[in-house]
This record gives structure tokens, sequence and C-alpha cells, in this order.
């Protein structure tokens, strides 16, 4: 998304590290769209796959002994399997059909305004002293409504934060840092879980075809980061950000309090979702409930749990927005059902582009043979030079963390990395579902001081509201603490974690079974 550079004004030091940030700005502002890089990349995996047949590239399997060669797409039988197989590629892409149908329920939750009342009636009866871990909370919880928290909670929490007598500066910047900054951390899987389980899954099948991504597979250690992201940030905020922002002088501004009808629809939408809640509990807690492994009685291993995962989330959105849309009469008629679900889901007009474009590049991947090729290739240099351990995947998070600050779109990069870096890590003896966690870290932790990020255009625009000489190099100096906190607390995690070898999540571990 391209957008004006806003120009920092006098008041705001230059030093290098935001000159820095100036470079990355400018320079950012200056690559392709991702479905352009998409193309781009696309048409390099021909040349190159053409390039590597002519000079008989290949590689050996470490684990069949199998030779693998380059194969030729640019030849008669490469462009006729391009032309014959493009539909199936983008209808068979497993991240597509996984997030749409989690938006069906995540978009009408936004649409019946249920994400929006329920921040504000969660922020404003929260006793003073509880407020910044609350915002930190919410926000770190946010990344379920998807984009839409960037939008609403910074707002809502300079409000409140002014109202207790702090600069409202200080509710916006910590807003935003929870919810970019702490982007995969969660304690419900979520739609983001869902979307790179599917780029794992299509990366994890150039070595194991008959590999599954579980989306809960990273659930125990991002729950566990979550608790202690909010420990973090508030320190942060209470030691670094109130600080530095000051005292606010301007004029003090209120939060509006829920109408009677938006009360309503929140205590639908809550009944309705303890009535859910309920049910899934009958249908998964007895040892011979139908959602449980029939052979072994698992909830995670084979179960349809896990097999339902995507459609569970979608129910748990889709069934309290129905409710709220009802009390709060924001939802009438069942046409009013009918334009929200279509409207939330023409938002996704740009994400279907991408996975269009995406999967075709994915599929020429696969089919030239390079992803398997470039991994063992790596895989070998990387055990030549003694670079396997946690050193290897500590440098995945930071090489990942560069990449977030050119290009912000998770699943952008995840489309890209994935198939090279999944299969090279399984080579070497990691679970996909590590490599995808170290990725996961890496895309959260610079989100916050990335220009690239869409929506931190809109924080400037909501800074400047109540500071006109707010620049880039303020937002950006305040952002920061929290960017380099949350990466020092979330590796110092993923070592203790892989030094305990505890599991990351249901059927989501360190290593691959021997």
């Amino acid at each position: 998304m391209n957008r004006p550079t806003p120009e920092t004004p006098p008041s705001v030091k230059q030093g290098f590290f935001n000159r820095f940030l100036n470079v990355i700005e400018i320079y950012g502002n200056k690559l392709p769209d991702p479905v352009t890089l998409f193309v781009i990349f696309a048409l390099a995996i021909l040349v190159a796959s053409a390039f590597s047949a002519a000079a008989g590239v290949s590689a050996v399997n470490p684990s069949t002994e199998e030779t693998i060669e380059a194969v030729n797409l640019l030849s008669g039988e490469g462009l006729i399997q391009i032309l014959t197989g493009m539909v199936t590629n983008f209808a068979q892409f497993p991240p597509l059909g996984l997030v749409l149908v989690v938006m069906i329920g995540v978009g009408l939750a936004e649409a019946t305004g249920l994400i929006q009342a329920l921040m504000r009636r969660a922020l404003s009866s929260t006793p003073p002293k509880y407020v910044i871990p609350a915002i930190i909370f919410i926000g770190m919880l946010g990344n379920m409504a998807g984009d839409a928290a960037f939008v609403v909670l910074p707002p809502i929490a300079a409000l409140l934060l002014m109202g207790i007598g702090f600069n409202p500066l200080t509710g916006l910047i910590l807003a935003y840092a929870s919810i970019a900054g702490g982007f995969a951390a969660n304690l419900i899987v979520n739609m983001l879980d869902v979307l790179v389980a599917g780029f794992t899954e299509v990366g994890a099948q150039i070595m194991d075809p008959e590999y599954t991504a579980n989306p809960a597979m990273n659930w125990y250690f991002l729950a566990v980061s979550f608790v202690v992201l909010v420990i973090v940030a508030t320190i942060v905020t209470n030691k670094i950000t109130i600080p530095r922002l000051g005292k606010y002088e301007g004029e003090v501004q209120k939060i509006e309090e829920l109408t009677d009808n938006e009360k309503r629809g929140l205590r639908w939408a809550g009944w309705s979702t303890l009535i859910y809640v309920a049910i899934l509990l009958l249908l998964t807690l007895p040892s011979n409930a139908i959602l449980r492994n029939p052979d072994t009685g698992s909830l995670v291993s084979g179960s349809p749990l896990m097999s339902g995962l995507v459609p569970i989330i979608m129910f748990l959105f889709l069934i309290p927005a129905l409710f709220y849309g009802l009390g709060a009469n924001t939802i009438r008629t069942d046409k009013d059902v009918a334009k929200m679900l279509g409207d939330a889901m023409a938002t996704m007009g740009p994400y279907i582009v991408l996975a269009f474009v995406a999967a075709q590049m994915i599929a020429y991947f696969n089919w030239s043979n390079l992803g398997p090729i470039i991994a063992i290739k790596g895989a070998e240099f990387l055990q030549s030079i003694g670079l396997t351990g946690i050193g290897l995947v500590v440098g995945f998070v930071i090489i990942s963390s560069l990449i977030n600050l050119l290009v912000a779109s998770s699943s952008a990069k995840w489309a890209i990395l994935a198939p090279v870096f999944v299969p090279m890590f399984m080579i070497l003896g990691y679970d996909p579902a590590f490599t995808q966690v170290a990725y996961r870290i890496g895309d959260s932790i610079t989100n916050p001081i990335t220009p690239m990020l869409p929506y931190f255009a809109i924080l400037l625009s909501f800074a400047k509201m109540y500071n006109p000489q707010v620049g880039i190099g303020t937002l950006m100096s305040a952002l920061l603490p929290y960017t380099i906190f949350f990466a020092l607390s979330w590796i110092v995690i993923l070592v203790v974690w892989f030094f305990l070898g505890l599991p990351l999540g249901p059927d989501g571990h360190i290593f691959l079974p021997s």
C-alpha cells in the first residue's frame, strides 16, 4: 500500500536511527505491490528452472537417498503443465479456503459492531490501576479480529488514558505496540494461526506430501508468550513510555458510553457464546465424545476437533455476531446479514488475488524441484559450518524480523519463505511447527517500527490530532523500546523452550519424530 511520506517536523531530532528508518521507508515504498512481487518471483522460478535443468542441477534426499533433478518448466511439457494446472493450483491452495471460512465469522463480528463494542465495554469498566495491562491484553487479543484492532483500539486507549490523567499519545503508542508487536501471541487459536499453518503445510509437503499442519500447533508456546509479553509491555510503558511522553496539556475528551441497544447486544452475544462453548465442551470432554479420535480417544491426534478447528473458530465469531446484531438492532432482517457478509468478503478481494498468484508461484517452485534442491543444499551448507542448533533458529528469527521492515504482509512473507525454510529445517531434523513459530516471532517483533505496515500512517494521523508536531521520529522513538524488549523476551522464551524440549502445541514439536 503506497502512501505519501509525512514530513518530520523540525522539533523531532533526526538521529542515526531516525535517518535509518527514513531510508527504509523511502526504499520500502518503492517496492512493488506484493502481487507484483509474486509475479516476478514466479517468472524468476520459470527461468531458473530452465537454466538449472540445462546445468544438470540435482541433490540427493538424505532420508530416501533419491536423486532429485531440476525440471525445466519452459519446455513444451512444462508449459502444458502450467496452463492446465492453473485453476487446480488456485482451487487447492490450502490457505485460501481456510482464511475465507474464518473470515465469514470475523467479518460479521466487525460489521455488526460487536468487536468495537466489546473493546469499549472492556476498557471503560476497568479500574484505573489495571487500565494499562487491560489495553495490552485486549491489544494482543485483537489479532483475532484481523486488522480491525489497529483502527479501533488506539483511539479508544488514547481517550481512556487521557481521562485518568495520562498523555493520550501513551494510549496510542501502547495500544499500537501491543497489537503489532504481539501480533503472533494469543490465548485463542484464530484466523492468523489458520493462515500461517496453511503456508507451512504447503512448504512441508515439499519433503513430506502427507504432512498436514494443525492450526493449533503453536498454541502452548504462543499462550505463554502472551502472558510474558503483557508483563513486559506493562513494565516498558510505566518505566519508559509514560515518563518520555510526559503530561498532556490539551482538552480532555471521554469515551462515548454504550447505548442501551449496544448493551443489550453484548448481553445476547455473551449468552450465545456461553451456550456455544457449553455445547462444544459436551462434544469434547466425555471419553466417548464425538469430536475425539474414535480409535484412540485423543482430542489432538487425528481427532475431528482438530480437523474441524477452522469452522469451530468461524462459529465462535459468527454466532455471537448474529445475536449482537439482533440485540443491538444492527441486524433487522436476513438481508442485513447477507449484505454484511458480502461486504466482509468483498474486503478479501486483494487477498484472493494474492492467493491466486502465490498459488501459481508455489506450484512452479514444487514442479521445478528447486524447493527440495535448495533445501537440501542449504541444509548441507549449514551443517558444514556447524550452524544447526538454537543459534540457527535465533538467526532465522532475526532474518524474518529484518525482512518484516520492508515487507509487512505476514502472509506474503511466509508464502515466499515457507517453501525454502520449512523443508530446509525438516532436513536438519526440525518440525515445521518449530520453524513456523520462529518465523512468527520475527514477523511480530519489528511490526511496531516498520513504516511498511499500512496502519502506521493511521497511527500518525491519530497522534497529530493531539499534537500536530508529532512526526515519524516521535512515534519510532516511542515504539522502539517495545520492539527491543519484545524481541529479547521472546528469544529467551524460545531458547528455554528449545532446551526443555517442550511441545509447542497440539501436534506441534521441536524435532521431527525419529
